[in-house]
């Protein structure tokens, strides 16, 4: 699944539309829709969006013995 995907479903579970996602993480529907095309979201954008929506974003790169890095 895409992150674009993820943030769909995210908006569904949370009740809210892209659009409005989208403005309350301040930038408009245009920006937010464009870099859902592209799948160009920050790791900023990602952690804004967990922020807006009461949830948590984790990024980690686990090493085959399961450590975290």
């Amino acid at each position: 699944m895409t992150i674009s995907e993820q943030i769909k479903v995210l908006c569904v579970r949370s009740n809210i539309s892209v659009a409005g996602l989208a403005r309350r993480i301040g930038t408009t529907p245009q920006n937010f829709n464009s870099k859902m095309k592209r799948e160009s979201f920050t790791i900023r954008d990602l952690e804004d969006i967990a922020h807006v929506l009461d949830c948590t974003f984790e990024r980690n790169f686990i090493l085959p013995n399961g450590d975290k890095v």
